[in-house]
């Protein structure tokens, strides 16, 4: 199979879907590897280790569109690449389309075959695409909120452990999964004082009892999180949300119990969602300020360390793009039930039902394009 990498559009994204050892792995299996020039170099990867490691560079986007049978990103698709697809070409990237109904016109209008990274998922609820950039996510949100915390940086001054005479900063966490425990595991590292929220209280026990013996549990509700927010330093909320829902973890009213000097750090930057007042933004400008509370917002924070998360991610998703590549998409759907699970977009049909009741669109299951094209 042919494939291509074309380099990322997003601003400040400076990740790549794919780093030298995973061409080494595609070419030595017989596949053609096309890499956009310069599509490595914010994850300090030259053009020459890629064709040292088998892979061709074609001189911009629109020749790897053209050639690759398969097309591999990190980022969704913008309106710039819409025209550059065609039909049956494979999409393997981050697509979130449940918000995004412009980009769900446009896979569906080009007829592609697309699969999501974040909707691969095994049969015990592992998501191995999604949990390595959730992690990273959550470790780089941390650091993130503690730097905008500083003085220099327009915040509150306090330093995330204190100090001898001063207290340490209060952070509340909201959410356990791979995010909520990334960001809770550098908070107890650097001597906060960290409370971390969730409706699984299993989940919380195991964090508590195995990872984090040190750290505060509390269940989370609406009740308790009020509680918690005149004093809290540092709210992270690792919880992602349904789309278009009209309820909310923190509403805009809530903003008033919290100090004029706290911080926001939104995680997982769903539009209104697990916080009602979350607007996404980007690494140059990343923070605002809404009732007096101020909000970091970043959507693509492993982009932050942009090194570290494409190897993490080209890691991860090498297996999947081998199956793909080797067998078709739809054989290797067929074969692999985690992989069927991702799979989003099929020649006009939209196969994942999230995006389809979002968008009142309708919907088509993996199983009934299997039975269609297999």
């Amino acid at each position: 199979m042919i494939i291509g990498v074309p380099r990322e559009i997003k601003k400040n994204e400076h990740r790549v879907s794919m780093t030298p050892p995973a061409v080494d792995a595609l070419v030595f299996k017989g596949h053609q590897i096309i890499i956009e020039t310069q599509a490595g170099a914010g994850s300090g990867i030259a053009d020459a280790d890629y064709t040292a490691a088998g892979a061709n560079l074609a001189p911009d986007d629109k020749t790897v569109y053209q050639k690759a049978e398969m097309i591999l990103k990190v980022k969704e698709l913008f309106p710039q690449e819409f025209d550059l697809l065609r039909e049956g070409q494979i999409i393997f990237t981050y697509i979130h389309s449940a918000n995004n109904p412009e980009e769900t016109q446009a896979l569906l209008d080009k007829k592609v075959i697309a699969i999501a990274y974040e909707d691969i998922e095994t049969d015990d609820g592992r998501c191995p695409l999604l949990t390595p950039m959730s992690e990273i996510a959550g470790e780089v949100g941390l650091i993130m909120g503690v730097y905008q915390m500083f003085t220099t940086s327009g915040g509150s001054g306090i330093l995330l452990g204190g100090a001898v005479g001063s207290k340490p900063a209060k952070v509340a966490i909201l959410g356990a999964g791979n995010v909520g425990l990334g960001a809770a595991r550098y908070a107890i590292g650097l001597g906060a004082d960290v409370t971390l929220l969730d409706i699984d209280l299993e989940r919380l026990r195991q964090i508590r009892q195995k990872m984090l013996p040190g750290i505060k549990m509390v269940y989370l509700n609406q009740y308790n999180v009020r509680q918690m927010l005149p004093a809290i330093d540092l709210l992270i909320n690792a919880v992602k949300w349904p789309p278009q829902s009209d309820e909310h973890i923190v509403t805009r009213e809530m903003l008033k119990l919290m100090k004029t000097d706290s911080l926001i750090v939104d995680i997982s930057c769903d539009p209104a969602g697990a916080i009602e007042t979350c607007v996404p933004t980007s690494h140059d400008q990343p923070t605002y300020v809404v009732d007096g509370i101020r909000h970091y917002c970043v959507d693509n924070l492993p982009s932050a360390v942009a090194k570290t998360a494409s190897d993490a991610l080209s890691n991860a998703s090498l297996p999947y793009v081998l199956k793909i590549a080797d067998k078709g998409w739809l054989a290797a759907i067929k074969a692999d039930v985690s992989l069927r699970r991702g799979l989003g977009f099929a020649f006009g049909h939209l196969t994942f039902k999230p995006t389809a009741m979002a968008q009142n669109r309708p919907y088509t299951s993996a199983d009934e394009i299997i039975e269609m094209f297999g």
